[in-house]
This record gives C-alpha cells, structure tokens and sequence, in this order.
C-alpha cells in the first residue's frame, strides 16, 4: 500500500545504490523532482532506464549516480545532444557508462511483459537491422507455430519505477491525465513505485474516462511535490519551459559550468524546483 511521506524520504526509502531504475513520463509528467533528490542523496551505481532519456538523465550522468543505460532514443528534445551522456560514454566522465540499446517499439513490449510478469517480450522489429551486433539481450528466435523469425529481449522489472502524476488521494491512488508514455506499465513492472504528484486530495472527483488511476496498492510511495516535473509540462497545471531546455546546452557542455549548476540549483536547494 502507498505511504503518503516527503520526496526525501521516498527516495531514501525506496532507492538503494545499484537499483535498476525506470523514471518515465512522456513529454510531459517527467520526475525532474525525484531525479533531483536522487542526485542529492548521492545514489551511485545506478541503472537507468527510460525510453527516451532527456535532460533529466544527462544530469543523473553527469552528477556520477549512473553506471548504466538502458534506453531507445537520447537526446536534448527540439535541441541536439546531451553533453553529460556524450562526455560519459565518449570519455568516462564521470565515470564509464555502459550502454544498451533498443528500439522504442522494443522498450514498450519490454515494459508490457514486465508489467504481466513475463521473463521476455518477443518481436518482430529487429529483422534487417543493426540492433543486434551492438546489443547483446537481442536474441533471435523461431515462433514454435509458425517457423517465423523472431526475437526476444528481456522483459523490464526495474527495482524502482518513479513517475510524475497530477493528483493523489490521501489512501494512495494516483491520478495520470494527458499524453500517457509508458508510466502505468512501469509502476506494475517494478518491485516498488514512487509517485510525485502536484496535489494530494481527498478524492479524485470527475475523472475523464480516459485518464489513468493507479490504485494505492501497486503503489509503494507518494509525494507532493508541486511543480514537480518541471521543465517539463503537467497537463492542467502550468507548460513546459522551452527556453530551460535550450539554455541546458550550453550549460552541459562544460563540466565546470555543470557542476556549478548542479550545486547551485539542486545540491543547495530543498526542493530542487530549479526555475
């Protein structure tokens, strides 16, 4: 059952060093706040997953909490690269970060058969392409019906699955609204599940028959955090801040003025809101 707690403590209790960790939110709904605490809890060794890795998990790389990355797409979004990935893989700082690679329609059936306990999801996508000289966990297959060529990868059932939301009842149950990515299938693939939310209410009211509920007991903590996925947006609460993505270039491409920002804007603040 979800304990209503702090972000400070959802973290502490929930992330150990060397957990697997999917953070996930497409386009908007992004734990930029518990990715942040992460960081200044000083977690190490981590491995990290998300289908496409953005600014969040540059800085996790860059502030030396990753030693892997498990991922479909990386990069600034609407920008170009992220530097702190770039400068890990490239040239190990902080640290070596191994990688593995696949596709995003591979990572969604990865995360549906984590989510209905399946040792590995099966596909098609990988014929003819590159995929599997780069990444080991590819391995063909024949369907024992049809003779077709297939391939599995592992299922994913992170340790920890971390996702933003727009509300929260006091019992636990979290209220998902907008663009939906993969959260709802990470949270049911993970051995635990903390949830960030702008409010906490005492009942979730009206709710479009479309949103998604996760009930308190797949649930293993809940935040309020206001704001707590910006940069990025929150359907129904406030944009996303496009200039915060453009200025992260030139921020990340020098180690000295990243780190002078990860002290400024998250190792000194309590909330890590760095507006």
């Amino acid at each position: 059952m979800a304990k209503v707690t702090s972000l400070e403590n959802a973290i502490r209790d929930n992330v150990n060093d060397g957990d697997i960790i999917a953070m996930e939110g497409f386009t908007h709904l992004i734990p930029f706040a518990a990715g942040h605490e992460i960081i200044r809890q000083g977690k190490r060794d981590l491995t990290l997953i998300r289908m496409t890795p953005d600014v969040i998990y540059d800085q996790l790389i860059g502030a030396g909490c990753a030693r892997k990355l498990i991922f479909s797409w990386g990069g600034n979004p609407g920008v170009g690269s992220l530097h702190r990935l770039r400068d890990a893989v490239e040239k190990g700082w902080p640290q070596a970060l191994e990688l593995e690679e696949h596709s995003h329609a591979a990572m969604a059936n990865a995360y549906e058969a984590g989510a209905a306990g399946l040792p590995c999801a099966v596909i098609k996508a990988y014929a003819n392409t590159d995929y599997p000289k780069v990444t080991k966990t590819i391995v063909p297959m024949e369907c024992p019906f049809t003779g077709e060529a297939l391939v599995a990868i592992p299922s994913i059932r992170p340790d920890v699955a971390v996702i933003h939301a727009q509300k929260a009842t006091t019992k636990g149950d979290v209220l998902i609204e907008g663009i939906l990515g993969v959260q709802k299938e990470a949270v049911l693939a993970a051995k635990r599940a903390i949830v960030t939310v702008e409010e906490i209410v005492d009942d979730l009211g009206d709710v479009h028959p479309n949103a998604c509920i996760l009930p308190s007991w797949v649930v293993s903590a809940v935040a309020e955090v206001p704001r707590g996925a910006f940069p990025s947006y929150a359907h129904g609460y406030y944009s996303r801040d496009n200039k915060y993505y453009q200025d992260w270039d030139n921020i990340a491409r020098d180690r000295d003025s990243f780190q002078a920002w990860i002290d400024e804007n998250i190792m000194q603040s309590a909330t890590g809101d760095a507006s």
